[in-house]
């Protein structure tokens, strides 16, 4: 008998997010994005197969293990380097009984039920179905110089979906001509098209969002509230840090390199005014200070940038739906003088903690020659946040 065979992508990155943490595994309204999409999944399929990226393993497997909640059961296998290597390697999980595949991104966990039926109905009939909505805005096509070279007819734009469900040998036939000629595509639908076999697209839905930015998760929220979330509690966090000058070690500020003859000591890149932010920020959320969650007892942390740290502590904020409403900095150094450089550390910490560059404050101040910072010994910081919590 055959059977269907649903394969969930797990490997997405945070990165658009502003985190270093897999998207997947927010949490949305009190269960992983990961859950949703597998309990979405479950109802229409005979099984699952969930592909994941080597570092999240043990975290996927308690996601399926304990946290979803399904009527069948579930394998996991590892992915590749890009999303279609990782398809793949789902495919070739397979188990032989499977006649049709509905493949799906986990970050679409938004996805409904009518959605599901109607790909997989299309897959049984036609060989394949892939959810889509009919584009409402006007396309232009653009050249490299953003002059618009042609307006596209809208009403013959769609913008793809997951899932997308094909008769198995079609949608592996097409990953192997593929895979043999280097040819990469953008989703799998356009590698049957590759090779002239029709793609039959159905209705989708506009709440089947791709969880992509900070935007998207509180889109979802939105969407699974049914309203928009009430006003939510505020938090407040204060920061600070020192490090002493040293020699032969470049002087990091903001995650921007300031030219000087000296730099800081420590066991990171001893980027003082990243430390006592990352501080405010841990603060204000009762989890302690950088010096729990990264001892400079452990080498994995030797060098490492501290805008890498940060992104760590953007992740245990997205844990706990907490958004950064703003931060202020103040450096206080007797030299060099920072206001030159001022400009590009507000844009470098706004590109990685995700928000607008108006949200991020940095001021660089002097002791008017008094205390360890007046007599040129080092650098303090001090750092306050503002932050939201939305559940």
């Amino acid at each position: 008998m055959s059977t269907v065979t649903g394969i969930v992508l797990a490997g997405g990155s945070g990165t658009r997010m502003g985190m270093a943490k897999n998207k997947t595994l927010l949490s949305l309204c009190g269960k992983s994005v990961l859950a949703r999409s597998m309990e979405a999944l479950a109802p229409f399929v005979d099984d699952l197969i969930v592909v994941y990226r080597g570092e999240d393993r043990e975290a996927v497997q308690d996601v399926a293990a304990r946290e979803a909640v399904l009527s069948c059961p579930v394998r996991m296998t590892l992915g590749g380097d890009t999303r279609q290597a990782s398809v793949r390697s789902g495919l070739a999980a397979l188990p032989d009984s499977c006649g049709t595949v509905l493949i799906h991104d986990a970050a679409r966990c938004l996805v409904d039920a009518e959605t599901i039926l109607r790909v997989l109905q299309s897959a049984k009939e036609y060989g394949s179905g892939v959810a889509a909505v009919p584009v409402v805005d006007t396309i232009k096509k653009a050249g490299e110089a953003l002059e618009v070279e042609e307006t596209l007819r809208r009403d013959q734009l769609w913008a793809v979906q997951t899932p997308q469900g094909f008769r198995r040998p079609l949608i592996e036939q097409a990953h192997a001509e593929a895979e043999k000629d280097g040819w990469v595509g953008t989703d799998d639908a356009s590698l049957l098209e590759r090779l002239g076999q029709p793609v039959h697209l159905v209705m989708g839905s506009r709440h089947n969002i791709k969880l992509t930015t900070p935007e998207d998760l509180a889109m979802a929220e939105v969407f699974l509230r049914g309203s928009a979330p009430a006003v939510s509690p505020l938090r407040i966090g204060q920061g600070y840090d020192v490090h002493q000058f040293a020699q032969g070690r470049p002087l990091i500020l903001c995650g921007i390199e300031v030219p000087y003859s000296l730099g800081l000591d420590g066991h990171s890149d001893a980027d003082v005014a990243v430390h006592a932010l990352m501080d405010a920020m841990l603060g204000a959320l009762s989890l302690g200070d950088i010096g729990k969650h990264f001892p400079d007892t452990d080498d994995r942390y030797r060098g490492i940038s501290s805008l890498e740290l940060l992104r760590h502590v953007m992740g245990l904020m997205a844990e706990r739906h907490a958004q950064l409403v703003n931060a202020d900095i103040t450096i206080v150094a007797q030299t060099p003088k920072l206001a030159p450089y001022i400009p590009a550390m507000r844009a470098k910490l706004a590109e990685v903690l995700a928000v607008p560059e108006d949200r991020v404050s940095v001021k660089a101040t002097t002791t008017e020659r008094l205390g360890f910072e007046g007599r040129k010994e080092g650098i303090s910081s001090q750092a306050v946040v503002l932050m939201q919590l939305t559940d």
